[in-house]
């Protein structure tokens, strides 16, 4: 049964303008350069220059800023039902030659072995399920997925019956090609992939005795007492294989000269990875003062077309009158208040950058005077945030893709922030200083025997931090430092 009802409701809900803020707030440098050329683009009522920057065609009597107008034709802007192969054209025969340069993108890992794997002199089935295999190769190089899907997968998508044998030459087949490695079900397998392949391609005649040993011995950890390698059990390979530290070091030299993800090594892998970093301010420090610059990339000149304001006031005055007029005044109203809320938007952040950053630097100044990170101070974003009387999540988004460029080096500010520790005097210290002191105790450890996660919050203790066990072990693992056992060496 239908009934109406009247009810009462309070919502909260963000304007066009603001949702445009906060999208914008989160964009770093470069993106925001790609942003507002789009808007360039998509809003001829945007220009770029200064509001009194004004050309000599905008300073042109108002007769023939009419004439202009007057020739000026709105339908193509407001017909949006136009085909969308009347919009373009080719005006060129089928014999015409095309003269432009394509630009070489370089083949992928995975082109490069069905290259390999056709230059090989195979049967047509195994050449057939070794591409299949390369088709179901990770990243890194690995066949990740167990022989007996693979043949169920052939079976059920291709209608292919294929024996397990068959599958199993077909990946010694693809474990034949460069670079070594590829094609191994996991790293033990990786790693005797390639070591077995520099055994066998060095020329015995010309090889050092030494080195032989070496690998063979290699080949034998590797082999037989790979799990005791993996976690460092040293001198148990020693006793197993019988034979002195010396003998241990060259063998485990050989294994970490090894490639563990071979898929990786490509040149289409180690090209063009370097991401490079614009910064968002520029600190410097001058006659002991700290001055933050906005970096200018972050604060482009944007204005409203002086055009466009003509022809709004143009077309207002006759669209009482001419409807035509009206859907063309109309339309230019849209485009300057499109204009006009993005302009806003990137003065209200380059308004919110300052200010948060002035906050941190404010906050932090010790630090970016000195440098050292033991002058960093606890701060957290609800710090900032009661400074600059705003949002803990506006804060948030100023943080985390920004970049400051100090005399030190250039920081994600997000860096900045991190938890406080009370010391035995009752101070509360920032816990970056205690993860570099973490982390320098680790460096000076003896390798021989490092230092548990126990000691090392002793060793802290006794500096004057209260600071437990499983602290410790949270600040190395952020840290990126492996457990005691896996940091052991052999000097």
């Amino acid at each position: 049964m239908l009934k109406q009802s009247l009810q009462q409701k309070l919502l909260q809900k963000l304007s066009p303008q603001q949702i445009q803020l906060m999208k914008l707030l989160q964009l770093p440098t470069t993106e925001l350069e790609v942003r507002i050329k789009e808007e360039l683009e998509a809003n001829p009522a945007l220009e770029e220059g200064a509001e009194n920057d004004w050309d000599e065609d905008d300073l042109a009597p108002a007769e023939e800023q009419s004439e202009a107008l007057d020739d000026f034709d709105f339908d193509d802007y407001l017909d949006d039902e136009t085909p969308d192969y009347r919009l373009s054209a080719r005006n060129q025969g089928a014999d015409v030659e095309d003269k432009t340069i394509p630009f070489s993108g370089g083949t992928s890992f995975f082109e490069r072995l069905h290259a390999q794997l056709g230059l090989l002199d195979a049967p047509e089935q195994a050449r057939e399920l070794a591409d299949h295999i390369i088709g179901n190769l990770d990243e890194a190089g690995y066949l990740r997925r167990d022989l007996e899907s693979i043949v169920n997968d052939l079976a059920f998508t291709e209608g292919k019956v294929v024996e397990r044998a068959a599958l199993e030459e077909a990946l010694a087949l693809v474990q034949t090609l460069d670079p070594a490695g590829v094609g191994a079900r996991d790293l033990k397998e990786c790693l005797q992939l390639q070591l077995q392949r520099k055994f066998d391609s060095e020329d015995r005649s010309t090889a050092k005795l030494s080195r032989r040993i070496s690998q063979r011995i290699a080949l034998e950890i590797l082999e037989f007492h790979f799990e005791s390698f993996s976690k460092k059990h040293f001198e148990r390979i020693q006793k197993k294989l019988d034979i002195d530290e010396e003998a241990l070091k060259d063998a485990l030299a050989e294994i970490t000269q090894l490639n563990p993800k071979p898929g990786n090594s490509g040149a289409d892998s180690s090209r063009g990875t370097a991401v490079q970093v614009v910064p968002d301010f520029l600190l410097t420090v001058e006659d002991n003062e700290l001055r933050l610059q906005l970096n200018q990339r972050n604060a482009p000149e944007l204005r409203i077309s002086p055009m466009y304001k003509e022809m709004m006031e143009t077309y207002a005055s006759g669209a009482k009158t001419n409807s035509q007029q009206k859907d063309a005044l109309t339309f230019v109203k849209q485009k300057i208040d499109s204009a006009k809320w993005f302009v806003d938007a990137i003065r209200q952040r380059q308004m919110t950058l300052t200010l948060t950053m002035q906050a941190i630097v404010d906050h932090q100044q010790a630090y970016f005077m000195s440098g050292d990170e033991t002058d960093l101070r606890p701060m957290i974003l609800k710090d900032i945030a009661d400074v600059v009387q705003m949002d803990i999540s506006t804060v948030s988004r100023v943080a985390n893709s920004k970049y400051v460029q100090t005399p030190y080096g250039t920081f994600l500010l997000k860096s900045f922030f991190s938890e406080s520790l009370t010391t035995e005097t009752g101070e509360e210290v920032s816990s970056r200083e205690v993860k570099k002191i973490l982390q320098e105790a680790i460096e000076g450890e003896d390798k021989r025997k490092p230092l548990s996660d126990e000691k090392l919050g002793q060793v802290l203790n006794a500096k004057g931090y209260n600071i437990a066990r499983r602290t410790v072990a949270k600040y190395r693992e952020q840290l990126g430092i492996p457990v005691a056992r896996m940091r052991k060496e052999l000097s």
